[in-house]
């Protein structure tokens, strides 16, 4: 009996030194290869980054994982109670392993095993965050003593609070939702402090298998799983017996989460999105949480949208009609289902597709896909002239079969009236044709450079090319202001006498003569330096770059951001350099701002998933900015900070030169308006692309149109025919709402009353009296000066300033 005994505690200890040294083995082995569980410390979860408008409505969401992060200070008890319940009820008293329940799970599987039923785990949430942040989903013993040793670890590490904070937000809930705040939102439409204990109870239900507890598609088992979890609550203790059954007894229902109202401005959110890589990194935009406010104002870009849309859809319509979509044939008996299966062309919504059915003498019949029958009347096809080569086009049609035939696919769209607001019976459609033209639109606040809307072309869906910020195209005369501001600064005036005439200039050996010509054709002889550029005169204005120097005219294209390395040759003074619609309105801006500069900007202020603000637009300090101004307190004045580029004076007679471009000269439509308008037009050579930008006191616009590959516009069809529409209509609706503010005067400024035909100062009596605005030491005084260029015909140069006497002397006038 002794000898037995002996030998029985001879084996025990053999046999426990033997579990010590295996179990020291299998730490040595299996903890050898282990990640690093400490940077769990700084994990941050991946979270969705949001772009809101200027008035903090949503614009776009990049995610790789939908997951609302909300610390687990804020998640109240009822949802903690219920994942605890469900997943491991004695997580705040084991140490990363439960032993009993360990031992409960081996028991009930040796049984489960002789049943053939399925096995159950005892994973506790530490075990299962070790394995969500740091392992894999393999399934082996291994994986499971890795997963335990990494217990242990984490629960030394970090507090209890730590681990529960990242598996609830961390765990995958099923419906795209990664988090509990997310799987709130989705599965019931409310936050996670207005949850039901059943609603709770059954987001609890879900870690294990959510696809198995779908609570549609798998309703009653959804409720067996979700009645489950309110009775682990009830035996835990954390319910009351009347809380669990009117739990149990309240029907599991979903609710669609409420659309976000979001701005639609995919240009725009496309460039911010470029941006923010560029800042941080692909990883940061999709995974970072940022909350980026950016600049955009959605009305304004609504109106941009609409004007530039209607503007280039007005253009393709003056220029004919390119023919159906496609042809069916109409004999066959299945036409109706290929009209179904036929795809809307990218950029088309809201029009529709309909099939041509009957061509009569002041009507065709059509009938859309859904079987809705309608008519195409003669005066929704007058416009529908036949495209020609060269954006030409024939005669108008007379009749529908002029322009359409049966088994035509069209685009159509209904109408209710006409053109000239006759009504229209219901079913009455117009034919509409996606334009080739495109173009882009940017307003920013001439001020800060803050960018309120921009379009950067007809469609996002049919491209996603911006033509604001990344088509480099020749501005034309929409330069030539910057050539005028260059001579204003070297001692001109508006008044100034430049020659308008014939100009020739030999380029090299085997380059030939260089001849520009006017728009005109015709030549206008020593005109007033206001009148070139209201009239937009290339001879003027090469005269003007010749005298002061291509050298300056160049400088101030770098000063305005238009082109950092402009070619100083004289052609690039009438806009054959390449610049982008951005680069070209901001320097329109700074020109109303009295030559102060300015950087576009998309984005105000980004903050991180924190809250705490990584980037700011506008980095000057506001320490008194936090005063009640409502008790008396002074409003903070701000320190201006942006670099002065031109002298205010010159800038601000430049602006009033482009206020007569509207009034009087090639921007003349947009004088329709009614409010104070600055701006020029611009047209490349042949008609390649047509410009217009501008501003008013508080806002600068800017116009650009043209084809992608670029083409002629067709005869006449310039910045004034295609651009200018396009800002007067934005400019009317932009400030419909708004007092006419005139433009700002800058101190050392006299505005004087001239003569317009001599350009010297009026006298009582004169008939041709207008204001213009000069620097007090060159207010005209007798003597004027002619700027002929040099003598370029004969390739003299002279110094091209020749001083001139007027054709009326000795005039006096008042001054304002």
């Amino acid at each position: 009996m002794l000898k037995f005994f002996v030998f029985s505690l001879g084996f025990l200890v053999f046999v426990g030194l033997a579990a010590v040294v295996g179990g020291f083995y299998a730490l040595h082995h299996y903890g050898r290869g282990l990640p690093d569980y400490k940077q769990l410390a700084d994990y941050e979860p991946p979270m969705v980054t949001r772009i809101h408008a200027g008035d903090g409505r949503l614009m776009s969401e990049y995610a790789i994982e939908r997951r609302v992060y909300v610390p687990i200070q804020a998640i109240p008890k009822r949802v903690v109670n219920s994942f605890l319940s469900a997943e491991d009820k004695n997580f705040y008293e084991h140490p990363g392993v439960d032993f009993v329940s360990l031992l409960r799970a081996v028991v009930t599987n040796v049984a489960n095993i002789g049943q053939g039923r399925r096995l159950v785990g005892a994973s506790t949430i530490t075990q299962q965050v070790a394995k969500n942040f740091l392992l894999t989903n393999e399934v082996s013993y291994e994986r499971k003593i890795k997963e335990a040793l990494l217990a242990f670890r984490i629960e030394r590490t970090f507090s209890k609070d730590r681990i529960l904070d990242l598996y609830l937000n961390e765990i995958y809930l099923g419906g795209g939702s990664y988090g509990v705040a997310a799987a709130a939102l989705n599965y019931f439409n409310k936050p996670l402090d207005q949850l039901t204990i059943a609603e709770a109870a059954y987001l609890a239900a879900l870690p294990k298998a959510p696809n198995n507890y779908h609570p549609v598609r798998k309703h009653a088992a959804a409720v067996a799983r979700r009645n489950w979890v309110l009775r682990r609550l009830l035996e835990d203790g954390k319910i009351t017996p009347e809380e669990a059954e009117t739990a149990r007894n309240s029907p599991l229902e979903v609710r669609r989460r409420d659309v976000t109202e979001v701005v639609d401005a995919d240009f725009f959110s496309e460039e911010v999105r470029r941006e923010l890589v560029e800042l941080y990194g692909n990883d940061k935009l999709y995974e970072g949480g940022l909350s980026v406010r950016t600049t955009l104002d959605p009305r304004l870009q609504r109106i941009a949208d609409l004007t530039l849309r209607n503007g280039l859809l007005a253009y393709d319509r003056r220029h004919g009609w390119r023919g159906p979509v496609t042809q069916l044939d109409m004999e066959s008996g299945d036409w109706q289902e290929k009209l179904a299966e036929i795809r809307l062309p990218a950029g088309a919504k809201p029009w529709r597709l309909a099939a041509v059915l009957e061509v009569g003498a002041q009507s065709a019949a059509v009938q859309l896909a859904d079987g809705t029958e309608g008519t195409l009347p003669m005066s929704e096809l007058v416009w529908a002239r036949k495209w020609l080569k060269n954006q030409r086009f024939g005669e108008k049609p007379s009749k529908p079969s002029d322009v359409v035939a049966v088994g035509d696919v069209v685009l159509v769209e209904p109408v209710e009236a006409n053109e000239e607001g006759e009504t229209y019976e219901a079913g009455t459609f117009a034919l509409r044709q996606l334009p080739q033209i495109d173009g882009a639109l940017v307003a920013l606040d001439p001020h800060t450079g803050r960018v309120l809307a921009m379009s950067g072309g007809f469609s996002f869906e049919q491209s996603q090319f911006n033509r604001a910020t990344q088509a480099k195209r020749q501005p034309g005369s929409s330069f030539k202001p910057f050539v005028y501001l260059a001579g204003l600064d070297s001692g001109y005036t508006p008044a100034t006498i430049i020659l308008d005439a014939p100009f020739v200039i030999d380029q090299g050996p085997g380059l030939g003569k260089w001849k520009p010509g006017n728009y005109t054709k015709k030549f206008y002889g020593p005109t007033r330096m206001r009148v070139g550029i209201e009239k937009s005169r290339n001879l003027m204005t090469v005269r003007l770059a010749q005298t002061i120097g291509m050298e300056r005219v160049a400088d101030y294209s770098q000063r305005f951001g238009i082109d950092k390395n402009l070619q100083q040759v004289l052609s690039m003074s009438l806009g054959a350099g390449e610049t982008t619609l951005m680069q070209m309105t901001t320097a329109y801006a700074m020109l109303v701002n009295g030559g102060k500069r300015i950087t576009p900007s998309l984005i105000d202020r980004i903050q991180d998933r924190n809250g705490a603000t990584i980037y700011r637009h506008d980095l000057r300090l506001c320490e008194d900015c936090m005063t009640d101004y409502q008790s008396g307190g002074v409003i903070p004045e701000l320190e201006d900070e942006r670099e002065q580029i031109a002298d205010p004076r010159s800038a601000y007679q430049v602006v009033s030169m482009l206020q007569g471009v509207v009034e009087r000269g090639t921007g003349r439509k947009i004088k329709a308006v009614g409010k104070p308008l600055a701006g020029k037009t611009g047209t490349t050579n042949d008609y390649m692309d047509a410009w217009f930008v501008g501003f008013s006191p508080d806002l600068a616009v800017g116009i650009f149109t043209g084809f992608d590959n670029p083409r002629t516009l067709g005869r006449s069809e310039g910045g004034s025919a295609v651009a200018a529409p396009i800002f007067r209509d934005f400019m009317a609706e932009a400030l419909k709402d708004q007092p006419a503010i005139p433009f700002r005067i800058p101190p050392g400024i006299r505005i004087v009353r001239l003569n317009a035909e001599t350009g010297q100062l009026a006298r009582p009596g004169d008939r041709n009296v207008m204001l213009e605005a000069f620097k007090p030491d060159n207010v005209p005084s007798g003597q004027q000066v002619l700027i002929d260029g040099g003598s370029p015909v004969t390739g003299e140069t002279g110094g091209g300033a020749l001083p001139v006497q007027p054709r009326n002397e000795g005039l006096s006038g008042g001054l304002y």
